[in-house]
């Protein structure tokens, strides 16, 4: 008997400090936001969409994103909130999902293979994200593909606040117009 197809999907909570951030304080929402140390110190944890435009990254130093972005409102972050919410969303999916791996604090894969004989795994997925949004507040991205690396990638591309299916069979033909660089740890 062959093994069954594999369904893999990765979600990723879209700007996660951010975010939470902007649930607490919705002023700050559409502004250029950075998550991390000081202006003068340490490094970016997160940033907005709207820093991003001006070349601001995760992991750069404070000192360069502020160069990049000098009208930036730069946030020291809430652990403690951050945690909270994860824990939301982890809630969420546990009760859910038959079978999940909770990757970072917020980034979970779920292996829906053999699902597809009682539910589509893209509809069940969709339904998922949807919960997680009008429960938490917060954006979440998702790729849907046969392996997780190649859900990752999906959910990169699909970012943000979206999803994308790589159908089983099309993983050459999705990766191959990308840059090197979007294959995980290259």
């Amino acid at each position: 008997m062959p093994d069954p197809q594999r369904h893999i999907a990765h979600l990723d909570l879209d700007a996660f400090f951010v975010e939470v951030e902007c649930l607490h304080d919705p002023s700050l929402r559409g502004k250029a936001l950075i998550v991390g140390g000081s202006r003068e110190r340490g490094v970016v944890t997160t940033c907005s969409y709207e820093a991003r435009r001006f070349g601001v990254r995760s992991a750069m130093p404070m000192a360069r994103a502020v160069q990049l972005c000098p009208h930036a409102t730069v946030l020291p972050g809430s652990r403690g909130e951050y945690s909270r919410y994860s824990r939301w969303v982890t809630d969420i999916i546990s009760a859910s999902a038959p079978l999940f791996e909770k990757a970072s604090i917020d980034e979970f894969y779920i292996d829906l293979t053999g699902m597809d004989r009682f539910h589509d795994p893209l509809e069940w997925t969709i339904g998922l994200r949807q919960r997680i949004t009008e429960e938490t507040g917060l954006p979440i991205s998702f790729g849907l593909a046969s392996n997780k690396m190649v859900a990752k990638i999906a959910t990169g591309e699909a970012k943000p606040n979206g999803y994308l299916r790589v159908p089983p069979g099309q993983e050459a033909g999705f990766l191959a117009p990308l840059p090197v660089g979007a294959i995980p740890g290259v």
